[in-house]
């Protein structure tokens, strides 16, 4: 008995032990979910690799440290861990999109397209992330034209100025390199190194031997606790506006805006923030124009193209901005274009990773022709698998420069290098010996002269059907194609009998709306973008060529009694007003009722079944008369709509069960009345 009592003793220990484990792991876990959260990556996974070496959520663990360190711009770190959230059936979306470009990052590019495709076949509902994901499977294709680009760059690491820490954004300014660097005391929380400051060292005659120990470029310009980078400067250069941020103040990674400062009286004034910046939004890599009075940056503010875009705003002599205005899709991608730069030839470079590129960022420069902007890779050796960004040039010659990389073989993170261009002075004749040379003759270093812009001509066709089972070819509908920024008829057309229309003129980077009527059907929209569908010029073969997409439309018969479901109408828990996602969804509808005009609806809300059916009942009521009111507000007649709760007598999944299942039956309809 007292051997039994003592060996159930013994299981009662070992069973709190593994309780205490269990519960100390999840503890942990925890704190590495509020870490990442609160965007102290670094932190994160510390606590969350704590997590998955006890074997505890090993999904969302992984996927977490595989997210924190491509947040903190360490892409290839990330690869396996995207893997073993996978395997372990980790089922976020964004994942294989995510899991892509750390692959294309470690230079794994089949792979990198595998997942890309993967992603696309899953028909995900974030447009913008899709329009990326088809640009960079052709970026993908391009790789090795890119790798056979014809260029005459040399580079060297400023061996003598880097260190293990992160050197990066270099600036020339009279006899002086100034660059960003991570030196200060305070860690930053989000990649645990130290906080950047702006340095500045005096340039060695031979340029590529610049080093030594650098000092603060001002005082004014240098605070404990926050990232300070990217500086640049008028003419005169008495002006100067950087980068600031990351005071822990806001959360995520908004807290960065632009601030200038005047050098009066032999020093910097105190910083200003400038009206440009969003407080809602990340602004930084600042440049100006030769001329000193336009400042282009960079945003992930909402209204842009993509991720973060290059904008401009003019400056006037008392140092007054103008309102920024983007640079457009000829320039701006669904990705990432950052750190521009105005050259001496007055064409604009940047660094960016939604152009056909080598790398995560690679830098480009932008030419502007008879008002068709082209944008070329650089190509290798200034441009790697991994980010290359930063680029100015040192004489106005533009045979040397300086740039930012944190590639394979330099002694840190980021790295500045120093190049040269040998194409510069040779005649034409000198450089096409050159070309002449294999390949891998370390002669033939590295940018050829620029080959003429090729020309795509786009257009648009397509067929219209019927929107039933089994679909038929519609004939007679009469087809409009608005240029939405213009809001200009681009042309007109009539499907004939196979229900075919066409063809219509496209531009490249612009939005388009096809409006179609036909007696006895709704009349609808459809928009059509031309973001990220050009063609790049590295896949353009001829000098002129002709591309034609198509589209299938489809119509709805008009019939009374006909009940359509409103997508993404959701409100919040227990409330009836419209949040503004809800608002986006109803505009369509009022899109829909103005294009249609002779159209009365019922617009009903239903509901779940987890609340009592008198609460329901009222509940959907609400919510439905107060989408009918915001409808009226935009312009539609009171007398076309009715307001209809049907609370959760009319349950799409009677015994639902999961979420998704309640998120069914909690939907708003329209139903035709009359026409």
């Amino acid at each position: 008995m007292q051997k039994h009592t003592f060996i159930s003793g013994l299981a009662f220990v070992g069973l709190m032990a593994i309780l205490t484990a269990c519960n100390s792991t999840q503890s942990i876990f925890k704190q590495g979910v509020r870490k990442f959260d609160n965007g102290e990556y670094s932190l994160a996974i510390k606590d969350l690799q704590t997590a998955v070496t006890a074997g505890y959520e090993l999904g969302r663990a992984n996927y977490l440290i595989a997210e924190s360190f491509r947040m903190s711009n360490r892409f290839e770190l990330a690869v396996p861990y995207y893997q073993k959230a996978l395997e372990n059936g980790i089922t976020n979306p964004e994942a294989p999109f995510n899991y892509a470009f750390a692959l294309k990052a470690a230079g794994k590019y089949a792979e990198a397209a595998a997942q890309l495709e993967k992603y696309i076949a899953s028909n995900p509902t974030n447009k913008v992330a899709t329009e990326k994901a088809n640009r960079e499977l052709y970026t993908l294709k391009a790789i090795d034209i890119i790798q056979q680009k014809k260029t005459f760059y040399q580079i060297k690491n400023l061996e003598k100025l880097n260190t293990a820490g992160a050197e990066f954004s270099p600036f020339v300014k009279d006899e002086d390199l100034i660059f960003a660097a991570t030196r200060k005391e305070t860690q930053y929380k989000n990649n645990g190194m130290p906080m950047t400051g702006i340095y500045k060292v005096k340039l060695a005659e031979n340029y590529d031997e610049t080093g030594g120990e650098p000092e603060i470029f001002s005082p004014a310009l240098f605070l404990e606790g926050v990232n300070e980078a990217n500086v640049t400067f008028t003419k005169d250069g008495k002006t100067v506006v950087f980068a600031r941020g990351n005071t822990g103040k806001k959360k995520g990674t908004a807290d960065v805006d632009l601030y200038l400062s005047r050098f009066a009286s032999n020093k910097w004034t105190e910083p200003r923030l400038i009206p440009v910046s969003d407080s809602a939004a990340w602004d930084g890599s600042p440049a100006f124009s030769r001329d000193g009075r336009t400042l282009y940056f960079c945003s992930n503010r909402p209204g842009g193209v993509g991720g973060i875009d290059i904008y401009r705003a003019n400056m006037d002599a008392s140092g007054r901005f103008s309102k920024p205005v983007n640079m457009g899709k000829d320039i701006n991608t669904p990705g990432d274009e950052m750190f521009p730069y105005v050259g001496p030839d007055a064409k604009l470079y940047f660094a960016s990773d939604g152009h056909p590129g080598l790398g995560k960022l690679d830098l480009f420069v932008a030419t502007r022709s008879q008002g068709v902007i082209t944008i070329e890779n650089l190509g290798a050796p200034i441009n790697s698998r991994f980010d290359d960004f930063g680029l100015v040039y040192l004489d106005e010659d533009m045979k040397y420069g300086f740039f930012s990389s944190n590639r394979v073989g330099g002694k840190g993170d980021d790295d500045i290098y120093a190049f040269e261009d040998e194409s510069v002075g040779l005649d034409s004749t000198q450089i096409a010996e050159l070309e002449k040379l294999p390949l891998d003759d370390p002669r033939r270093r590295t940018v050829g002269k620029p080959e003429p812009p090729k020309i795509v001509n786009y257009y648009l066709a397509g067929t219209i059907s019927s929107n039933e089972t089994p679909a038929a070819l519609l004939d007679s509908a009469i087809v409009k194609i608005f240029e939405i920024s213009a809001d200009s008829l681009v042309g007109q057309g009539i499907s004939t009998g196979g229900g075919v229309f066409g063809t219509f003129p496209l531009e490249e980077g612009k939005d388009y709306s096809l409006l179609i009527e036909k007696r006895g059907y709704i009349t609808k929209r459809e928009p059509f973008t031309m973001a990220g569908k050009s063609i790049p010029q590295i896949f353009r073969k001829k000098l002129t060529m002709d591309t034609t997409f198509y589209v299938a439309l489809k119509m709805d018969r008009l019939a009374v009694n006909k009940t359509f479901v409103l997508e993404n109408i959701y409100y919040d828990l227990d409330k009836f007003n419209i949040r503004s996602d809800a608002a986006v969804e109803l505009d369509k509808l009022v899109q829909i009722l103005k294009d249609n005009p002779t159209v009365s609806i019922e617009l009903s809300s239903h509901t779940d079944a987890r609340a009592s059916e008198s609460y329901n009942n009222k509940l959907s009521q609400n919510r439905a008369q107060s989408a009918v009111d915001y409808i009226v507000t935009k312009g539609i007649e009171k007398e076309r709509l009715i307001a209809k709760g049907y609370g959760e007598s009319r349950l799409i999944i009677k015994e639902a069960k999961t979420e998704e299942e309640h998120q069914k039956n909690r939907r708003t309809e329209f139903t035709i009345l009359s026409y």
